[in-house]
């Protein structure tokens, strides 16, 4: 099956991010992505959707939104809203309403940056996903880039370290969100993740240190969300636009760090006497199942079960394991980069069943 590469959530200067969408689309191109999906704070703006083009190569730029309570201090709860052609802002008072007029509308929500921690020393407040008693979303907002970013800003200097060598900030998602999804999809939910840049372009400036943080460029090399699709995208806007949210929802996905070392072809599939299963599939433990993982490269890869580590494999490209016992089993992978350990590839769950 098809994988392609998507970048997801990220803002134009329609809201506050620093480029257009035409920006973008050059970015994403020069970076080698499939799509990008810009989610502009609280303003859909549909008529820049489609495909852009430089010599043979192409993206296809969608739009959706990012929705939360503007009038709420700190500004709590934002949402990911994909493939709804109509304005739900008004919405963004109740979580809970918004995501069923979502559903009710066709499309998909995220959490956004479920786990948003704030620096002080910049005046970044802390915008977490507060209101947990809610149903109905597709899914969450595994690895954000720039709310790492905030975690590393302890310091004037480390700030600054950090703005003029990007490559040392990433490590992997927040661990308090990746508990938070193994906390859900315990419980029984099918919780897709999915990784997001959070690309703003942002001019900023310390003292004498003038920089941009992070150009649009730098976001489409790091943490995509990768796809795998049943067939190759058609290069029309309808269709594919489809074929991108059925696999989001359906969480046959996972979160490459493409900056170390390209993670395209990274595989993770279930087989047994009762079928065969890939990322964010369901399958019958009924006479067992073989999960294989494959990598691009040699790494460290461990197989995660209902959030605990059940198997470590050093320095391989595939590995194998038979599943005895029902429960969500998903992969991380992780390779050295810059000193240090970085995570890698974290998958979605192949959910197990009775």
């Amino acid at each position: 099956m098809p994988e392609i590469a998507v970048n997801l959530h990220m803002h134009t200067r329609y809201s506050d991010g620093s480029g257009s969408h035409q920006d973008i689309a050059d970015a994403a191109l020069e970076a080698g992505l499939d799509a990008v999906i810009v989610t502009d704070h609280n303003l859909l703006v549909l008529e820049h959707e489609g495909y852009y083009a430089k010599g043979d190569q192409k993206v296809l730029l969608l739009v959706g939104e990012e929705i939360h309570d503007q009038e709420r201090v700190p500004q709590k709860n934002h949402l990911l809203v994909f493939g709804v052609d109509q304005e739900l802002a008004g919405e963004a008072k109740n979580p809970q309403q918004l995501i069923n007029k979502v559903q009710k509308a066709g499309g998909l929500s995220f959490l956004a940056h479920p786990v948003d921690p704030a620096a002080p020393l910049f005046n970044q407040s802390d915008y977490s996903w507060e209101n947990w008693d809610i149903s109905g979303y597709t899914g969450i907002e595994l690895w954000n880039g720039f709310s790492e970013f905030k975690t590393r800003l302890n310091s004037k200097i480390e700030a600054v370290f950090c703005a003029y060598l990007p490559k040392h900030i990433a490590r992997g998602p927040i661990p308090e969100t990746l508990n938070i999804w193994d906390s859900l999809t315990a419980e029984g939910q099918k919780v897709v993740a999915i990784g997001g840049s959070d690309a703003h372009a942002m001019p900023a400036s310390l003292g004498p240190f003038k920089r941009t943080l992070f150009p649009y460029l730098f976001h489409f090399k790091g943490i995509n969300t990768h796809l795998i699709i049943p067939s190759p995208l058609t290069g029309n806007l309808t269709p594919d636009k489809k074929t991108i949210l059925e696999a989001l929802d359906q969480g046959h996905a996972f979160v490459g760090y493409d900056l170390p070392h390209p993670t395209r072809g990274f595989q993770f599939k279930g087989s047994g006497g009762h079928g065969s299963a890939i990322m964010g599939d369901e399958i019958s433990l009924k006479d067992g199942v073989t999960l294989q993982i494959t990598l691009p490269l040699k790494a460290e890869c461990v197989l995660i079960k209902d959030g605990q580590p059940v198997k470590t494999w050093m320095d391989r490209e595939i590995c194998s394991y038979t599943a005895t016992q029902p429960g969500v089993y998903r992969a991380e992978v992780y390779l050295p980069y810059k000193g240090l350990r970085r995570g890698w590839i974290f998958s979605n769950p192949i959910y197990i069943r009775h």
